[in-house]
């Protein structure tokens, strides 16, 4: 099966095209945790099967390197709408997407006839508490304490199709992600899991952010956690509406704009093209 590398600000995956691929009956879970891992694979954050759809002009499906799906990822949207265009196969430069999270339509930003930056429309961020879904009361959830093995954190929830539970701290740098990380990812208070995301603010206009994925563990960045961590400053009161986002291996542009949608702005990249063997079932 022909499968390609990309990855966006680091944060990379292992695209199949179903569209000229024939998918026979492959189990994408168990093909994800093999396909991902970095010794023994290909080695990435994630599996993506884009298909044709009856609702948009493609359909995305996203697994995690642990087998689970996603319901969205705007890193991989990025990604994936670079090489429809660039691959001859949606020649438009707004596409829509059908994901599990709704359809999401990023817009390339052309150069000279050559894609430079995404733009994508990531929808409406979504606030009570059972939408993300969080277990407590009706309404939103802002800087409210949260506890972990005896200790207090004050969090900010925020769904953007997928869940994100938002900490500030006052340094990055001294956060251990891989013991805080996996501790709220699994917490009892988020029944499906939460992506989590460790935000510090720098100035009204920038933050640092951090991420430890939901079925993915420590990556270099996360387009959905950055338009979350982006919504939950402001609602703190920490930024405006229109930050850049740092991320260890560069910047997103995210801005909640007047109609209530996020748009995500940034890189994406094809890294390579390969063969991967799958055993006929």
């Amino acid at each position: 099966m022909r499968f390609t590398k990309v990855q966006g600000l680091g944060n990379d995956f292992i695209l199949i095209n179903g569209l000229e691929e024939k998918i026979k009956i492959i189990d994408f879970p168990e093909l994800a945790v093999k396909m991902c891992d970095r010794h023994f694979g290909v080695g990435a954050d994630g599996l993506v099967l884009l298909q044709p759809s009856d609702r948009a002009d493609i359909s995305m499906h996203i697994f995690n390197s642990d087998g689970s799906e996603a319901e969205m990822c705007g890193n991989v949207i990025r990604c994936a709408a670079k090489y429809l265009f660039e691959h001859g196969l949606v020649r438009k430069e707004k596409i829509q997407v059908e994901t599990l999270a709704g359809i999401r339509v990023p817009e390339l930003l052309l150069e000279d006839g050559q894609v430079g930056a995404i733009r994508v429309d990531m929808g409406e961020p979504r606030l009570d508490r059972s939408d993300i879904p969080m277990l407590g009361s009706a309404g939103p959830v802002v800087n409210e304490p949260l506890e972990i093995d005896g200790a207090e954190f004050r969090v900010t929830a925020v769904s953007m199709g997928n869940p994100h539970c938002i900490l500030f701290v006052p340094d990055l740098e001294k956060v251990v992600l891989n013991t805080v990380g996996p501790r709220v990812e699994v917490h009892e208070a988020f029944p499906r899991r939460t992506n989590v995301e460790f935000v510090q603010v720098v100035t009204w206009d920038e933050i640092k952010m951090k991420v430890w994925e939901r079925g993915a563990g420590l990556t270099l960045a996360c387009g959905t956690g950055a338009c979350a961590a982006a919504v939950a400053s402001f609602l703190n009161g920490y930024t405006g509406r229109k930050i850049t986002v740092h991320l260890m291996a560069g910047d997103l542009l995210i801005e909640w704009a007047k109609d209530n949608h996020v748009y995500m702005t940034g890189p994406a990249e094809e890294v390579f093209s390969g063969d991967y063997p799958i055993e006929d079932k």
